[in-house]
């Protein structure tokens, strides 16, 4: 009888040891330049997550592109891609796909230094969904984003290519609104902001 052939799945590797934002940090600063691995810090511990594919990535340019130049037009604030990680009041530090901090939030600060992470809760977080992540995302970053003041918290599913917006109601998230391909995106955050959802998958 033939074995059947292993099956993979991408998953995280999460630390043994503990950690601080400070330490974390430090670690983080200490990694090979060849190291392409994502880290944040969640209760502690460091998550890694493998790089992801060429089409999570063409979404989050995707993302990025059509965020920026919205709020750039309406002068509301920034918008930072996935390189940029925040410093939680929680002591967590993740690295969403896309982030959003009103100008009213960021000329409050507190401000750091260019090669910091930036201390100020984002009004708004975008995660796109991957083997990897997709657990994640959908559960535990979502209680972290709610927990620490985010206002609104958008998963991007590239497989159904849909957007469910969830929007922080007296300290939680609601059970989220899902927007298809074929609707229009509207966000509370984002004054003014309705476009149609497919312009993030095509």
């Amino acid at each position: 009888m033939r074995a059947e052939p292993a099956k993979f799945i991408e998953t995280a590797f999460i630390s043994t040891a503990t950690f601080n934002q400070k330490a974390f940090k430090r670690w983080v600063e200490n990694r090979p330049v060849n190291d392409v691995n994502r880290y944040e810090l969640t209760d502690g511990r460091i998550v890694m997550t493998p790089p992801a594919g060429w089409g999570h990535g063409e979404i989050e340019a995707k993302v990025i592109r059509i965020l920026g130049d919205f709020v750039r037009s309406q002068n509301l604030g920034r918008v930072f891609g996935s390189s940029t990680g925040y410093d939680l009041p929680s002591g967590d530090t993740l690295e969403p796909d896309a982030s959003f901090i009103s100008s009213e939030r960021w000329s409050k600060g507190p401000h750091v230094g260019r090669a910091q992470f930036l201390k100020i809760v984002p009004v708004l977080v975008v995660a796109i969904l991957s083997p990897a992540t997709a657990q994640r995302d959908r559960v535990e970053k979502k209680k972290l984003y709610e927990v620490n003041g985010v206002e609104e918290y958008w998963l991007l599913d590239p497989n159904r290519r849909d957007v469910t917006v969830f929007k922080l109601v007296e300290g939680r998230y609601g059970p989220g609104k899902r927007f298809k391909a074929n609707q229009n995106l509207r966000s509370q955050v984002l004054p003014g902001f309705d476009i149609p959802t497919r312009l993030f998958f095509t």
